[in-house]
């Protein structure tokens, strides 16, 4: 992954924008009547959105492609000039989208999409043209179209979209489409979205019975968890709040809404009242379902008074919360509206700060590592350029905290500068999957404004009240999003510590099924969980269902393993184990079990 700076200079970028602009000319030359929107490069590739007479369908696409390379081979260059508001809304007279963008730079403070400034840095209306196409736009592109290389280019997708995000706006069709520097990238590319495709969380979760959705009768961004989905989610709690408890954590709850006064408190109701569900009308007192845990935590720390000696405080939860997310962003576990998330709040003195941030950075790490993720980078945002709360002094030795404490682990990360929240600065730790992907799961915070909001302190050994530091910290993130990251790292095939089912015996006639069975509750005793494929089947159909429910081991049984006391060992990826007497494979996969491995 690039930095962003680092990809905003790159040669890619220019070749993906330049290619954006390309694709906006090739449609308009399809549908003359057509209006534009915004096409911006995005990480792995561009879109560009449209607003048109008619649907397009994956036939348009082929026909847009065709003429995107016919526009390249002409190699026109790409000029640039600044034009006066009145200017560029003469140009755009017949495109209202890009009109409204134009009043946005007009005003002051948004950018060429529409998007927020920096702050300090002050809009310049500017286009590009090549050939007959001239675009709103900052740039940077190409120096000519030459440099985009036609066979390196693919469009892929056609989505729809709301004008500005907003779904009380136009939707207009979004095309997706990737551009690289050679063929050779573009192949790779797409090789690793087919297998993308094939680890889409929503597809397995279907397939092997984990979850579901059910937008019309229970709502869009609610979760269904099924029995083996459960069952694995319960094993990820439990060892999860079994590590939490033996490293120093105190495992607390708290209700799903609070009294709107709560919210005003926190400030939840001033910024962030946008993404919050309605209120309920309790007794003529407005309710809020939580957004968020913190709050409840800051109550139980305020319920009884402080000493210096107490600390550190370390509260864990695993508290669903509910935030109003836009039906066009749900996303099947990954962008949900409930969800649970493994919440803690540390609370330290300032002399324990150091060392408070090096426990949790290495906890999580070892969480993580103990569900089979080794590849971590970490981003440490720090203090914003604009209005922030704390002191300097408060800021410099967070940051020199969290970084400190990232060189400890040796772990490679990045600073981005002037990223943090206004309350205080964090760490963002991302892990990559089996191929290649970056998913952020864990984040460190400090947060200087919610112990001022609810004025926290402690007695400290001077007799005199002080102002405790605040860490939010979220490990997995939430239960349904790392669910979702976990089906997709493993492809469905989960370490034999979560896997819903073990084993399965799969007996070859129906006189071998009392064996077993037997050998079932012999393994069950052992507190594997086992199954039995007693049904009419042929065995070569039974061990190919075995293998498409990714169950780890197929233990086979015929004559010969009844006469041996044994069985016939296959597992979910073909290898073929023989004959095993059923004690040392029962001690193989608790074995297994034990280190949390995988076969």
């Amino acid at each position: 992954m690039f930095k962003q700076a680092d990809y905003l200079n790159s040669p890619l970028y220019k070749i993906r924008h330049s290619a954006a602009h390309v694709m906006a000319q090739a449609v308009l030359e399809m549908f003359p009547t057509g209006k534009i929107a915004i096409g911006p490069p995005i990480e792995d590739g561009f879109y560009y959105d449209f607003d048109l007479p008619r649907a397009l369908t994956p036939e348009d696409l082929k026909a847009i492609e065709n003429r995107m390379r016919n526009i390249i081979k002409k190699r026109h260059t790409f000029a640039r000039r600044e034009l006066s508001a009145a200017e560029a809304k003469a140009l755009f007279a017949d495109q209202p989208y890009k009109i409204e963008l134009i009043e946005g730079l007009e005003a002051g403070g948004l950018d060429d999409n529409g998007n927020p400034l920096p702050a300090g840095e002050h809009p310049v209306i500017s286009t590009f043209k090549h050939d007959t196409f001239e675009d709103l736009c900052k740039g940077p592109h190409v120096e000519n179209l030459g440099k985009i290389n036609p066979r390196a280019l693919k469009l892929l997708s056609i989505a729809g979209a709301y004008w500005r995000g907003d779904e009380h706006r136009q939707q207009l069709q979004r095309i997706y489409g990737t551009a690289w520097e050679k063929p050779e990238e573009l192949k790779i590319y797409l090789r690793r979205l087919e297998e993308a495709k094939k680890r889409d969380h929503r597809k397995l979760g279907k397939e092997l019975g984990l979850f579901s959705t059910d937008a019309d009768n229970l709502g869009g961004g609610l979760v269904l968890w099924h029995p083996k989905g459960g069952l694995i989610r319960h094993l990820t709690e439990e060892f999860c709040k079994n590590e939490h408890l033996a490293n120093g954590y105190d495992m607390v709850y708290s209700p799903h809404i609070g009294k709107s006064t709560l919210w005003e408190t926190s400030g939840h109701l001033g910024f962030y009242k946008e993404n919050m569900y309605s209120p309920i009308d309790i007794d003529g007192q407005e309710y809020y379902l939580k957004p968020m845990n913190c709050p409840f935590h800051i109550l139980m720390y305020k319920s009884e008074r402080r000493s210096y000696r107490d600390f550190p405080f370390r509260f864990a939860e695993w508290g669903t919360v509910y935030r109003y997310e836009r039906s066009g962003v749900l996303h099947g576990l990954l962008r949900v509206r409930g969800f649970t998330q493994d919440d803690a709040h540390h609370f330290c003195r300032q002399d324990q700060m150091p060392e408070e941030i090096d426990f949790v950075l290495n906890f999580c790490l070892h969480i993580l590592r103990s569900f089979g993720f080794e590849t971590f980078k970490a981003y440490l945002s720090t203090q914003p350029p604009e209005k922030s709360v704390g002191d300097e002094q408060q800021w410099r030795a967070a940051e020199a905290a969290l970084e400190a404490a990232l060189q400890r682990a040796d772990i490679p990360y990045e600073i981005d500068e002037g990223g943090g929240a206004f309350y205080g600065p964090k760490i963002d730790l991302k892990i990559n999957d089996a191929i290649g992907r970056e998913w952020q799961l864990s984040t460190i915070q400090f947060d200087f404004n919610l112990p001022e909001r609810f004025d926290l302190n402690y007695i400290g050994q001077d007799g005199r009240e002080h102002r405790p530091y605040m860490v939010h910290r979220a490990l997995l993130g939430s239960m349904e999003r790392f669910f979702g990251v976990l089906v997709e790292h493993f492809a469905g095939a989960f370490p034999v510590w979560l896997s819903p089912v073990q084993a399965i015996f799969i007996p070859i006639a129906d006189r071998h099924i009392a064996y077993a069975e037997k050998m079932a509750a012999q393994l069950r005793a052992a507190g594997l969980r086992v199954e039995v494929d007693a049904g009419s089947d042929r065995m070569g159909n039974k061990i190919r269902k075995a293998q498409k429910q990714k169950i780890p081991y197929m233990l086979i049984v015929g004559d010969k393993e009844v006469e041996d006391g044994a069985v016939s060992v296959r597992l979910r990826n073909g290898q073929d184990l023989g004959p095993q007497p059923v004690a040392e494979l029962q001690a193989l996969i608790l074995d297994t079990v034990a280190k949390k491995g995988t076969v």
